[in-house]
């Protein structure tokens, strides 16, 4: 009975979200529910404070009182979305309507530990909406860490689906999701940051509208996270995604995860500095690269050609293994462009099965540093039964999608 319930909710909120203010009368053509079910949904979502109602002020006099409107009440609540990247911290929020409130970002060094991370967060979330932000009853936070994580239902009263793919019960919770339940006094999802960038990606970014994406990041770190089916896929044990330990060399260096030759010892900012310089290249950060590739370093060309190759042969076998539609590209090493890319694309073509070679889309990232936080957003509003369970991308980021496109190189 309360997933009923719920379902109409959902129903409802939906359409006040698309069609914006509307009369009883004209929900109830529109949801096709009968007008007890509909009048009681109604009354639960305004005294709940979910939606507001109103009487047009210019309206015609006449007999009777004008109709009166109801509407989505942006004040409601909030969703947050914060990414717990590796050396800053980034965030979003958007209200009930799926309206921006805003977002910011900080960057820290690597070794912050985690309670001057979450204050950090909350001194950013505060400035969101000139300090106006309001935290309300539908509040909720979707949360991005880095390393794998399983999931688990928040610390409070959102309703998740039944974990099939949890961990075992034992497992203790991140820290950073009971200092944020703490902080913030609202529920928390939780989920690896990369994971949350591959969401995000495929609702706003460059696969929007796809349903089958494989994304990939190339960062300090390299991973990637996969949506299937219009879902994000977290795997058994929250590893989905660590395409960054997949092996390239067996013969190759060690890697942190135990193994050798793994893509992340070869395509990660620091792997690729490392055999940049050991070639004679200077170049301390990723910038500096770029600057190289510019003014046509032979030797930095020659590198990201080798790395783009790698890089290409492991998305052609998750490609093969996975069949997905769109292939996104993100993360700092992707701002080195064509040079990367088209290595890149070369390789994918080669070794990707010929009846998928011109069908899946191999694409850069669009988001940004954003990318996680939205992510983050993404998984409240599909997990929150009064956000919606099927957010429309377009509709929500429109002002910051622009924004973190003009920060592309």
């Amino acid at each position: 009975m309360a997933q009923l319930r719920r379902g109409h909710e959902e129903l409802v909120l939906g359409l006040l979200r698309k069609h914006g203010p509307l009369s009883r009368g004209e929900l109830g053509k529109l949801c096709q529910l009968s007008r007890t079910t509909l009048y009681d949904i109604l009354a639960g979502l305004v005294a709940g404070g979910a939606v507001v109602t109103s009487s047009p002020q210019d309206a015609p006099r006449g007999r009777g009182r004008p109709a009166e409107t109801l509407t989505l009440n942006p004040e409601a609540g909030q969703a947050i979305g914060i990414d717990f990247a590796r050396r800053a911290v980034h965030v979003a929020a958007v209200n009930l309507a799926h309206e921006i409130v805003g977002s910011a970002s900080e960057p820290h060094d690597a070794d912050l530990p985690w309670l001057q991370r979450v204050d950090l967060a909350e001194r950013l979330v505060g400035s969101l909406n000139d300090g106006g932000l309001r935290l309300g009853a539908l509040s909720a936070i979707g949360a991005g860490v880095v390393g794998p994580v399983g999931w688990r239902e928040p610390e409070d009263d959102l309703e998740a689906p039944e974990p099939e793919d949890d961990l075992e019960s034992d497992e203790p919770a991140h820290p950073v999701q009971s200092l944020l339940r703490e902080r913030f006094g609202a529920p928390v999802l939780l989920d690896n940051n990369t994971r949350l960038a591959a969401l995000g990606e495929a609702i706003w970014g460059a696969a929007a509208g796809d349903r089958d994406v494989l994304y990939l990041r190339l960062s300090h770190g390299v991973g990637g996270g996969l949506v299937v089916g219009g879902a994000l896929h977290r795997g058994a044990y929250g590893l989905s995604g660590e395409f960054g330990h997949i092996t390239v060399d067996p013969d190759g260096a060690p890697c942190d995860c135990g193994g050798a030759g793994c893509l992340e010892t070869v395509a990660s900012i620091r792997a690729v500095l490392d055999a940049y310089r050991a070639a004679g290249g200077r170049a301390d950060d990723v910038p500096e690269l770029v600057k190289a590739i510019r003014a046509g370093d032979g030797t930095a060309l020659t590198l990201l050609k080798d790395v783009g190759g790698a890089i290409g042969g492991v998305l052609a076998a998750v490609c093969n293994a996975i069949g997905p539609s769109a292939i996104v590209v993100g993360g700092e090493l992707a701002e080195t462009g064509p040079a990367l890319i088209e290595p890149v694309e070369r390789a994918l073509r080669a070794r990707v099965m010929p009846v998928s070679r011109h069908r899946v889309s191999l694409r850069r990232a669009t988001l940004g540093e954003a990318a996680g936080a939205l992510g983050g957003i993404a998984l409240v509003l599909h997990e929150s039964p009064l956000l919606s369970r099927s957010p429309a991308g377009p509709d929500l980021a429109p002002d910051l999608l622009e924004e973190t496109k003009q920060r592309q190189p």
